[in-house]
């Protein structure tokens, strides 16, 4: 089974929008969800090395200096893994080749 693993570093328990809809649309496709908001509950290494797509979302700077150690604990520990970015600042992203596209309409599309 395909999964991803959406992680926020900075929402101290609230799912911010753009993970929680994140999530919808993927499992809409058919993935195994898990969200980790890492300010609340540690990120364990088995979780972070079982993800097909580790994907973070980054609103602000205190939240992307947060994730830089994790993003590359996340490289370390799965090499093969997809990892997505996205923030208020960039979308860096490397789209599955294999993976559908999301059949829904996309915001801003």
């Amino acid at each position: 089974m395909r999964s991803a693993l959406l992680v926020s570093t900075y929402e101290m328990g609230r799912q911010p929008f753009g993970l929680a809809s994140a999530a919808a649309w993927l499992r809409a496709e058919g993935l195994k969800v898990t969200c980790v908001d890492a300010a609340r509950e540690k990120l364990a290494d088995r979780v972070l090395g079982a993800a097909d797509l580790i994907a973070f979302h980054l609103p602000m700077h205190t939240a992307t200096r947060l994730a830089a150690p994790v993003i590359v604990n996340a490289r370390r520990l799965n090499p093969s893994a997809r990892i997505w970015i996205s923030s208020a600042f960039t979308c860096r992203c490397t789209p599955p080749r294999a993976w559908p596209r999301p059949s829904s309409p996309q915001p801003g599309g």
